[in-house]
């Protein structure tokens, strides 16, 4: 699968879109902002790198029949990993919960290779591995905290958490180093929720390794909807 030639901040979401089905969302998530929203079973959504080299990190949690969020149904990296028997996500990679049920499963991938085990920076992080200067700048932990606040989300329900279209190499003695990404403008790469899934999104703020090519910069967000008309 090639990457759109269309300009992907301005092209309808029709021509970027790799679920089936009509658009029942199209949003862009600004540079180093967070974004949410519930994508419902069979739904398809769509994660567009606008610009390249921009790292999405990204949790899920389950969604009860009641409408509300489920966070003893929240995303598992270890239950991910175990199943699937690999560190790297990719098409037909499933998401799963911590107790295995599948949340959602990557459909399709323009890229081939996104982290599961890097984990989101934090301004503590920033401050041990970049110096106390770093102590002011913004992290994805507080892009979590905003948004999942919105869901009735606290500190105690964030998880490890997937980085879509970053690139963390893991060496044979088990380090692991956050290098330039694989992505590029346009690429995108879908997801197809298996469960009705809250999909909580900070589009990361990094400015002092490469993760985002040291310019945090704008993605797009996708949701298409079988069975249902234009």
């Amino acid at each position: 699968m090639s990457t759109t030639t269309t300009d992907p901040t301005s092209a309808p979401a029709a021509a970027l879109k790799l679920g089936e089905g009509a658009v029942v969302l199209d949003a862009e998530v600004g540079e180093r902002g967070p974004w949410s929203g519930v994508v419902a079973a069979g739904d398809v959504l769509t994660i567009v790198d606008l610009h390249g080299n921009q790292a999405v990190d990204t949790l899920f949690y389950g969604v009860g029949p009641d409408g509300a969020i489920s966070p003893s149904a929240r995303y598992s990296a270890q239950a991910t990993i175990a199943a699937q028997g690999n560190l790297f996500l990719t098409t037909g990679s499933v998401l799963r919960d911590q107790e295995s049920r599948p949340l959602m499963t990557i459909v399709a991938d323009e890229v081939g290779n996104h982290d599961s085990v890097g984990g989101a920076c934090s301004q503590e992080s920033n401050t041990l591995r970049y110096g106390h200067h770093t102590k002011h700048q913004h992290a994805c932990v507080e892009n979590f905290l905003i948004e999942g606040a919105r869901h009735g989300l606290g500190k105690a329900d964030l998880v490890g958490n997937v980085n879509f279209f970053m690139n963390v190499p893991v060496d044979a003695d088990g380090s692991l180093g956050i290098v330039d990404g694989l992505s590029a403008p346009g690429k995108r790469l879908a997801l197809r929720a298996e469960t009705d899934t809250l999909v909580l999104i900070s589009n990361c703020p990094q400015v002092n390794n490469p993760c985002n090519g040291f310019d945090p910069t704008a993605v797009r967000v996708i949701v298409t909807r079988k069975g249902r008309k234009r």
